[in-house]
C-alpha cells in the first residue's frame, strides 16, 4: 500500500448522474416497500426498479382508458390475479 494518496480529482460516489432518471425523496407506507422488496427478493432484481415499473404500468393503464382492452392485456391481468391468489 502506498504511503500518500492523491484523491484531488476524486469524486463522490453518489454525484455521478444516471442518465434518464431523477433521484427524489418519497414517502411510502411500510408495507407497500416490504411487499416490493419481498417481490424484488424473489424476481432477483431491486425494489426500486420494480416500483418504477409498476409506476410506469399504472400510467400506461391511465393512458390506455380510452382503448379497447386486448386478449393479451386481459391474460396478463388474469394470470397476475391467479398468481396472487
Amino acid at each position: 500500500m502506498r504511503e500518500e494518496y492523491d484523491f484531488s480529482k476524486g469524486k463522490r460516489g453518489a454525484v455521478i448522474p444516471s442518465p434518464g432518471k431523477t433521484r427524489i425523496t418519497i414517502m411510502l407506507d411500510d408495507d407497500i416497500i416490504e411487499a416490493f422488496r419481498t417481490k424484488a427478493e424473489n424476481a432477483g432484481a431491486g425494489y426500486q426498479t420494480l416500483i418504477n415499473a409498476a409506476l410506469r404500468d399504472a400510467l400506461s393503464t391511465v393512458n390506455d382508458k380510452e382503448k379497447p382492452l386486448t386478449v393479451a392485456a386481459l391474460r396478463r391481468v388474469l394470470r397476475e390475479e391467479l398468481h396472487a391468489a
